[in-house]
């Protein structure tokens, strides 16, 4: 027996709106005739974002008179899964992940916020900007810790939150500020900070079963190695200086307003492409004509140690100015 309960304050009556009235006779007809009750979780879905985020009575009840159930079939269909929500909830709904991967990463901390700024869950904030819950598993782990936020403008993942994130979060939602769904700390999608780290070489692969590779390019030797010989002191070479990163030419911007397209360099995305514009790095012959010190600055601005030369950034740029580029 379910423990879910409706509101105890219900409104009068409930209408599909003409939006919401074409999804539900779209979903309908998706079933032959006499199996329209198969459309009963569809339409209760509908009728939910049609009611401001919640299922009231006469909700359940305009849905159980479109497909011939009684309300009490329609009941217990809407108290069994709890994405149906039987209480009126904020403007923004927002749903903590709390499975152990989003738990181990600070998920705790995110409920901690979303309790001081909203309060106890389940419970409308007093502005009525706010409901939260917590969730089990979205399927975002390598995100985590992340939450979905249901509102108006659909249901959106927002991901690789810390406590500042969160409340900037919380802050621009409640301004009516729009806010990118996606990663919150400059991440693309799920790639690792700084970018893509394997299989950044096309050459490697042609796409071909029957060609596999035979062996991992530049894999580490497994030999064991031979014992060294001890080496008196005064034999001793000085150990080797680490290369002392140099700031390198930039423009303010590209010239004639043109910028070459970075991420035609094999191991350069999208997210390294403004990075480097950011830093005022537009055209291939300013990488072409980087020095290993120069190298060393750029990766520090934009958090990718050794990517420019375990790529070879400067090779293909020279290339690319060729015409040999890919």
């Amino acid at each position: 027996m379910s423990g879910r309960h409706l509101a105890k304050e219900q409104p009068d009556s409930f209408a599909f709106s003409k939006e919401a009235e074409k999804q539900v006779k779209a979903w309908i007809a998706k079933y032959p005739k006499g199996k329209e009750r198969s459309a009963v979780i569809p339409l209760l879905w509908i009728a939910q974002k049609d009611n401001g985020g919640w299922l009231s009575e006469p909700a359940m009840r305009a849905v159980g008179e479109r497909l011939g159930m009684a309300p009490i079939r329609v009941l217990e269909v809407a108290t069994f899964y709890t994405m149906f929500k039987l209480a009126p909830v904020g403007e923004h709904l927002i749903q903590v992940c709390g499975t152990t991967p989003c738990m181990l990463r600070g998920a705790e901390k995110i409920k901690t916020i979303c309790k001081r700024r909203i309060g106890e869950k389940g419970v409308m904030s007093a502005d009525g900007k706010f409901t939260w819950e917590e969730v089990e598993c979205l399927g975002a782990c390598v995100n985590a810790p992340m939450v979905q936020v249901s509102n108006a403008a659909g249901d959106h993942y927002y991901e690789d939150l810390d406590e500042a994130a969160m409340e900037k979060l919380l802050d621009d939602l409640a301004a009516g500020r729009q806010v990118a769904p996606g990663p919150q700390d400059g991440r693309h999608a799920s790639e690792p900070l700084g970018g893509a780290q394997v299989l950044t070489d096309k050459t490697l692969y042609n796409g071909s079963r029957a060609r596999p590779l035979k062996s991992i390019p530049n894999a580490p030797k497994t030999e064991k190695p031979k014992a060294a010989r001890k080496t008196p002191a005064a034999e001793k070479a000085p150990a080797k200086a680490a290369t002392k990163p140099a700031k390198p030419k930039l423009l303010k911007a590209a010239r004639k307003g043109l910028a070459d397209d970075l991420k035609r360099i094999a191991g350069l995305g999208p997210r390294i492409e403004s990075a480097l514009n950011a830093l005022g790095v537009f055209h291939y012959d300013q990488i072409a004509s980087w020095t290993k010190a120069e190298a060393a600055w750029i990766e520090e601005q934009i958090k990718a140690r050794g990517r420019i030369a375990r790529d070879k950034w400067i090779a293909q740029a020279k290339a690319l100015m060729k015409g040999e580029g890919k």
